[in-house]
């Protein structure tokens, strides 16, 4: 039996095919994938179309029917109704308003099909195959692009009402600060690419003002260098404004992570993207921070990790959903 995923985002999709149970090695559960641009002008029907005409390829080169699929696990960006199986219009995928892509895909392949946000099937992604395996209550935060969280609660994945649940990026921390998730102050505006972006602009401006300098920049004109990836790498070379920038960011972590902490009470939480490639960092900043700021043995119980499966995470993401 053979496990099959659908991956849609805003700039690319994937279709991945999986062994059907969890293997011993995580490096052999995933057999092959085809990966292609959205292009989101052509609407949902066109690239619907393409996703099941991808799929079908990728089954055919594996010579696997559908009859021997456990089911197709879904990924996307929300708003969506897991529920219900509907995308609700996303703001990266313009038209797709209520879209039923659990009954399109089910209707395909004849089997059942599971739709999740990404954050969500990126949270059961970790705790199947990652950083999370040997935990029951686990939160699994993005700090990517966005911050976003995904809970897994009593060994289940948790969603909440309406597909709100995890929602931590829209956190207030501070009265002023970077804006993230339409909110100044939040939680994605200290701690997100983008956050990190607008942090940092907001630090350049006062520099500017004060005749300080930054390898980074010498006037406005060059704000566009001011990337997470660019901040980073100059804060490792020495740059004093680069690391005043990740220490404010650090320290709105720890922030975040403790509020986490205390009300979901986890055994870990296992964190993407920009905290995985400057772990060593953040966890030196964060430690003092979260011991200050949570219950002792709250903090006591609970890990902070990095997560695991990297630049590869997507790839696992919708099929971790069938399992």
């Amino acid at each position: 039996m053979y496990s099959l995923g659908i991956d849609i985002g805003g700039t690319k999709c994937a279709v991945v095919l999986g062994k059907g149970e969890i293997p011993d090695n995580i490096s052999d559960f995933i057999i092959d994938k085809i990966k292609f641009p959205t292009n989101v002008n052509r609407g949902y029907n066109e690239i619907t179309k393409e996703i099941l005409s991808k799929a079908d390829e990728l089954l055919e080169r594996n010579n696997v029917k559908n009859t021997e699929l456990i089911g197709v696990g879904i990924s996307c960006g929300g708003p969506l109704n897991s529920k219900k199986g509907v995308i609700m219009c996303p703001p990266n995928l313009p038209d797709w308003d209520n879209v039923p892509i659990v009954d399109i895909v089910s209707e395909h392949f004849g089997v059942k099909a599971i739709l999740h946000n990404d954050a969500n099937a990126c949270a059961v992604a970790e705790w199947r195959f990652g950083a999370g395996r040997d935990y029951q209550n686990l939160v699994f935060l993005t700090f990517g692009t966005g911050m976003g969280a995904g809970l897994i609660l009593d060994g289940k994945l948790y969603t909440g009402t309406n597909d709100g649940a995890g929602e931590v990026g829209h956190i207030r921390l501070s009265e002023n600060g970077p804006e993230g998730y339409g909110k100044k102050g939040s939680f994605e505006g200290f701690c997100s690419g983008g956050g990190i972006k607008k942090l940092a602009e907001l630090t350049a401006i006062e520099y500017l003002r004060e005749n300080k300098k930054s390898s980074l920049f010498k006037s406005e004109a060059d704000f566009s260098n001011l990337t997470a990836a660019n901040i980073a790498k100059a804060m490792y070379e020495g740059d004093e404004f680069a690391t005043a920038v990740y220490k404010k960011c650090a320290e709105y972590l720890g922030r975040g992570l403790s509020v986490i902490i205390d009300i979901i009470n986890p055994e870990a939480i296992v964190i993407g993207s920009i905290f995985e490639r400057n772990e060593e960092f953040f966890q030196s900043e964060i430690k003092e921070i979260i011991e200050n700021e949570a219950l002792t043995d709250n903090v006591k119980n609970c890990k902070i990790l990095s997560a695991e499966l990297g630049e590869s995470i997507g790839d696992f993401a919708s099929l971790g959903l069938l399992f």
